[in-house]
């Protein structure tokens, strides 16, 4: 098989349940007989019934990873069940080529009662693997697991993070034409999940990737392409990542939670001299403008000299940087209120929604006074399209070409 061939396809695909469990395994009957008689089952939407999957189409060839993304409940996990051939879905048709190697849930495909190393020959097999195949990969996929001698214990004893070790190893180390991957890497810890992300770069260019995941970083390292459902519909497929991550994230709502404490009191706060209130949308700043923060704190006289700080989220809830006082004198507590101002000259922000998190600190006594997590929100706009927080102005220099002789 060559290089960028089609190896997953499908075409208007659609699935529908029923809400009620009498109606749909009445529902169930009738499309069986329906079928042995050679009827044609109902295409539409019955009493309780509704689109778990609606008209989703795509595509991913050999070398690709295609993001499958949405919000609980959006139809990944049935989209990935009619890919896997679990379920037949209701209209449309999947196209599959090749060896498909599957995680679509911890511990799928395992026997509990089988030992580590039984499962790992089961499981081969069912890939479509000889035994002596097996026998040549097996030392290898223990390794990558880091089993040991747990190898040879049922695994209905293991982890939840051994099952998904054992699982991965197998799928991923047999090399299939196909691997589905959905959320498992999430039990894992960072030292597995950084392995099996530099596993799948290594046999991506034999393999087309589906890979499902709440972790939009993980998303952003690995896929070529993204497919974002919103309940069973396909709301953006492209191959523009952070585009297709930008439209998952607007999905969200994002509301500033002020938070006071005995000591510490938030009057006010304002950004580019617009006052945060607790309903409105992110404040929208231009990249490379000037970013300012008016604060007003109401706190006892006793505390002197507070230190104020802001430390800045992106939308993983990852901190990216902090802002504290280098320059000038302490701050000062006149009567209970400290009122300041802190401006961020020509910000590097790469576009998104940022969130703020206010820290008072007591500079004497060591103590944190406040910290105010997700207090205000702002929205950085730029033309580039990027999803890295920051995206830094460099000075590019191209050296001139030299006729070589």
């Amino acid at each position: 098989m060559s290089q960028g061939e089609v190896l997953i396809k499908a075409e208007n695909v659609s699935k529908k349940f029923s809400r009620n469990l009498r109606r749909s395994l009445w529902y169930g009957v009738t499309d069986i007989i329906q079928g042995m008689l050679g009827m044609t089952p109902s295409l539409g939407l019955r009493k309780d019934e509704f689109w778990a999957v609606n008209n989703v189409s795509f595509e991913v060839r050999r070398g690709e990873c295609l993001g499958l993304i949405g919000h609980n409940g959006a139809g990944k996990s049935t989209l990935l069940k009619m890919l896997n051939g679990l379920i037949r879905p209701d209209e449309g048709r999947i196209e599959m080529h090749g060896r498909v190697g599957a995680l679509i849930e911890l511990g799928a495909g395992f026997n509990p009662l089988l030992t580590g190393r039984e499962n790992v020959y089961v499981n081969g097999t069912v890939l479509g693997f000889t035994r002596q195949e097996i026998d040549r990969k097996f030392d290898t996929i223990v390794a990558f697991a880091e089993l040991g001698e747990f190898i040879d214990m049922p695994v209905q004893n293991y982890s939840s993070g051994m099952k998904v070790r054992l699982g991965f190893a197998v799928a991923s180390q047999m090399e299939p034409d196909i691997l589905i991957i959905d959320e498992v890497l999430a039990v894992g810890d960072m030292g597995f999940t950084l392995k099996c992300l530099n596993r799948i770069d290594e046999i991506l260019g034999k393999t087309a990737v589906i890979f499902v995941s709440h972790s939009m970083p993980q998303v952003y390292r690995i896929a070529s392409q993204i497919l974002l459902l919103d309940s069973g519909k396909s709301v953006y497929s492209g191959d523009n990542v952070s585009e297709g991550l930008d439209n998952y994230y607007a999905k969200f709502n994002f509301i500033p939670s002020f938070s006071d404490d005995e000591d510490v009191k938030l009057i006010s706060l304002a950004i580019n001299n617009i006052e945060v209130q607790k309903t409105q949308a992110p404040i929208i700043v231009n990249r490379l403008n000037d970013l300012r923060f008016d604060i007003s704190i109401e706190l006892d006289p006793g505390y002197k000299n507070p230190e104020i700080s802001l430390a800045i989220y992106d939308k993983e809830q990852r901190a990216i940087a902090q802002v504290i006082r280098e320059k000038g004198g302490p701050l000062v507590n006149n009567g209970g209120l400290v009122e300041v101002s802190i401006i961020l000259k020509d910000i590097q922000l790469s576009k998104g929604i940022y969130s703020l998190t206010l820290i008072v600190n007591d500079r004497h006594k060591g103590r944190v006074l406040l910290r105010a997590q997700s207090c205000a929100f702002f929205q950085v706009s730029a033309l580039d399209q990027i999803w890295t927080p920051f995206q830094l102005t460099g000075e590019y220099q191209q050296k001139s070409n030299q006729t070589l002789i």
